[in-house]
């Protein structure tokens, strides 16, 4: 086995496209995402950053097989609905990279692609000149009857690599969850962190 993570951008995110929406559609199946995806949603929307000129996607490889990716873009290239919550706050948009989502297969977590991920992407906010790199993630209720036991949230593991968590930053996303026909709207919370460069 030959893991491997690589950064690709633009065009030559072209072939993995259809791997990609895969591996979403696989990884946020799982608590506390409980997405009910689609291959054409999400080829569509992975589409999005074959145009996005200063995206980038670090793909895990273990061989020829994509088994995780993480991706970036600058806020100002992002959604209104990720943008919004940063107008009129202490951080100027055009001086942060938005993470997008983190996705990896179950048998592959515990060998720090997790932290090759954030490396790779805060790696890229610097080349672009960028000192603040951000996220958000989805708040689920701690009795959702969903909640796997036990679960372990990514809190701590955010924490350790510098982000703080920003309840004054939130915003609303819209999905089906497992067993919906609907999207029905999400709330989420951004973590952040400064002084990348």
């Amino acid at each position: 086995m030959t893991l491997r993570v690589e950064a690709v951008g633009g065009a030559n995110l072209a072939p993995f496209i259809a791997d990609l929406a895969r591996l979403r559609i696989t990884v946020f199946r799982e608590f506390p995402y409980l997405y009910e995806g689609s291959p054409a949603y999400e080829e569509a929307y992975l589409r999005t950053y074959l145009h996005a000129p200063d995206a980038v996607v670090l793909l895990a490889r273990d061989g020829g097989r994509v088994v995780g990716a993480s991706s970036a873009l600058p806020l100002t290239q992002e959604t209104e609905e990720i943008r919004a919550p940063f107008a009129g706050s202490e951080f100027d948009e055009r001086d942060v990279l938005y993470l997008g989502e983190s996705v990896l297969l179950p048998e592959y977590r515990g060998r720090g692609l997790g932290h090759a991920f954030f490396d790779g992407r805060e790696a890229h906010a610097r080349t672009l000149g960028l000192g603040v790199t951000a996220f958000c993630a989805v708040q689920r209720p701690e009795d959702h009857p969903l909640r796997p036991q036990p679960y372990r949230p990514l809190h701590a593991f955010w924490a350790a690599r510098g982000y703080v968590e920003r309840p004054d930053l939130h915003t609303t996303l819209s999905w089906p969850d497992l067993g919906e026909a609907r999207d029905t709207p999400k709330p989420m919370r951004f973590w952040v962190r400064r002084g990348l460069t």
